[in-house]
């Protein structure tokens, strides 16, 4: 029987902690899942490398595409530093020009600043024009792994574009399927796209009643989401998901 590698999508070391009880094998760590991940704090990849679980942590300064201005990526480069020191075993990355295409100047910096560590480009590969060329240029790059949802809004929807990222891969770099991937659909991703490894985020709200007091107040957006509760990752979806795809 083939092991299926779970990676668990994490937005704090709270998370990684659920991931490593429940049998995950790595997570990533972000913080704001909401906002598609940016980078997390030192502090939560300290705390998340004691369950010694192998830690990709994301180095995204903001929401917002991924074409940075020259402070941002200077802030990545420090980042990288600070959070391979707290004990990060990989950095989480994506660095595009304005119009789409992989930036290979400042991914080359990047992926130097990683050295020996593993290097992962995220989604930012499901917006670029030529799916092929930037994945041969990743390649030459040095890049270990890509998080892809073949470029579709899930990996359901781009399975058969995973399928042939994979096979145009040839093991010269890893293809990891992530976005989308549930409890329902996760054996027809596997089987759809010859995946050995998935990437997936599986949470439950929890409580947090410490601004119940004055509800009018709101820290956030506008979207005004509840501000009394918070998303976790779940251990027992997560426990589930490992048994289902070890049967």
């Amino acid at each position: 029987m083939t092991h299926i590698l779970l990676e668990i999508c994490c937005g704090s070391a709270d998370d990684v902690l659920a991931a490593k009880a429940a049998g995950a094998d790595r997570v990533e760590l972000n913080s704001s899942m909401f906002l598609g991940g940016i980078t997390p704090s030192i502090g939560e990849v300290r705390v998340a490398r004691q369950t010694g679980l192998p830690i990709m942590a994301m180095v995204r300064p903001r929401s917002g595409g991924f074409c940075y201005t020259d402070a941002e990526f200077q802030t990545m480069l420090y980042d990288v530093d600070a959070l391979l020191e707290a004990g990060a075993d990989g950095i989480v990355f994506g660095i595009l020009t304005l119009d789409g295409q992989v930036d290979l100047e400042r991914c080359k910096i990047l992926r130097d600043r990683i050295g020996a560590h593993t290097a992962v480009f995220h989604r930012a590969f499901d917006v670029v024009p030529d799916w092929r060329a930037s994945m041969d240029q990743l390649v030459d790059l040095g890049i270990d792994r890509i998080l892809t949802s073949g470029q579709c809004p899930s990996v359901r929807d781009g399975s058969k574009t995973v399928a042939e990222m994979i096979a145009y891969a040839d093991d010269r770099l890893e293809i990891l399927p992530g976005a989308g991937i549930t409890l329902q659909n996760v054996h027809d991703v596997i089987r759809e796209t010859g995946t050995k490894q998935i990437h997936i985020a599986l949470n439950q709200v929890r409580q947090d009643p410490s601004t119940n007091q004055n509800q009018s107040i709101y820290f956030g957006g506008a979207l005004y989401p509840p501000e009394n509760q918070f998303e976790i990752a779940d251990r027992e979806k997560i426990h589930a998901l490992r048994q289902m795809i070890n049967a």
